[in-house]
């Protein structure tokens, strides 16, 4: 008989990391993240999401065999600042079984309406930011790349099955960098920057404060407001994401464009962790330090994870700049491929620009929503 337990203490939330583990166990593709920090994403004082609003975890258990897992919240800032009433899942996981879906999904919906809500969106990122973000619907052909949704098939039609409805799809594009030729790029890159008058820095992580500022100036003035999902961040929240970032951090791919002083745009993009925590089991201790440090010098590949440039500057070549100045740097590492992830199907601008560098959509990652 099924049963949901709601879960408060360490004890629980270590079953409820190691689920996945039953659920991908011959799953080739699936990257385990590491056990501890997973944790302190849950318990930790610094998670931007979990402390803006009351939330819960949930598991479902058949004796004493867990089966499926859930995260249900409130985002008080996000329904403050958007005049809304919805709340989120996360971290769903789940055996490809209806009945086990469908206890969670509707404890999720108890627990919102209880609160005084009256819709429900996710799977969004347990930090608020975008690692695990939205639900893989499209490209399960191969592991997914640092801090990307991975799921079943399967999940999809759960999802659907209980009435959510596509909210929007996030895009994932590839770039085969090893038979790219950024010559052609080159030339009109370093036009533009002549024309209008800006250039391209890597991030000066000795001068942290001046670049975390120039950040949030960047974000403050080009974060469109008809974001339903998304407001700008506060600076504490930027350096938080930051910190949990910090082991994984290659300031060579990570720009700011500025004219003059004025910065204009920035970029972040890191290498391709994934590729050694396939190797760790969720573990770094007590060897899997030792193969942390093997396998980093191993990774071939980076994540572009997030790009802004202020309106004034959208048409006047700075993501292409950016875009072309990690690339750069990438080739210079040995990288054979990129990925950037992930870019909303209606951010057309954004969409044209990573074409027009060559990026190849692959991938499709979901949010979905349903009014309760």
């Amino acid at each position: 008989m099924l049963k949901i337990i709601e879960i408060k203490n360490k004890k629980g939330f270590k079953k409820f990391i190691d689920l996945p583990y039953d659920i991908y166990k011959y799953d080739k593709n699936w990257i385990p993240p590491l056990r501890y920090d997973l944790m302190n994403k849950l318990v930790g004082k610094n998670n931007p999401l979990f402390s803006s609003g009351d939330h819960s975890f949930f598991m479902v258990y058949n004796d004493n065999k867990p089966l499926g897992r859930i995260c249900v919240g409130i985002n008080d800032d996000l329904n403050k600042k958007k005049g809304i009433n919805e709340g989120y899942i996360s971290l769903f996981e789940c055996i490809n079984d209806k009945d086990v879906a469908f206890l969670l999904f509707d404890t999720a919906v108890k627990w919102l309406k209880d609160r005084g809500m009256n819709s429900m969106r996710g799977p969004v990122s347990p930090t608020n930011g975008d690692d695990y973000k939205g639900l893989l619907v499209k490209g399960f052909d191969g592991p997914p790349v640092l801090m990307n949704s991975y799921n079943p098939e399967y999940y999809v039609k759960l999802f659907e099955y209980y009435g959510f409805q596509k909210f929007y799809d996030l895009y994932a594009y590839y770039y085969d960098l090893s038979n790219a030729d950024f010559k052609k790029y080159g030339k009109v890159v370093e036009f533009a920057m002549k024309r209008y008058n800006y250039h391209i820095d890597k991030i000066d992580l000795k001068r942290f404060d001046r670049e975390i500022t120039d950040i949030k100036k960047i974000l403050d003035i080009s974060m469109p407001m008809e974001w339903e999902d998304l407001t700008v961040p506060s600076l504490e929240d930027i350096k938080a994401e930051v910190k949990n970032l910090k082991r994984m951090v290659d300031p060579d791919i990570i720009v700011i464009a500025r004219s003059m002083d004025t910065p204009i745009g920035f970029a972040v993009a890191l290498p391709d962790y994934n590729q050694v925590l396939k190797h760790l089991g969720g573990r770094l201790f007590p060897f899997g330090l030792f193969k942390l440090l093997w396998y980093k010098r191993k990774i071939n590949s980076g994540r572009l994870f997030i790009m802004f440039v202020i309106p004034e500057y959208r048409k006047k070549g700075v993501s292409s700049a950016m875009l072309y100045k990690i690339f750069e740097e990438g080739l210079k590492k040995g990288y054979i491929y990129g990925e950037g992830s992930t870019i909303g199907e209606t951010n057309l601008a954004m969409r044209r620009d990573v074409e027009g560098f060559g990026g190849k959509h692959y991938r499709t990652y979901r949010i979905y929503k349903k009014q309760i």
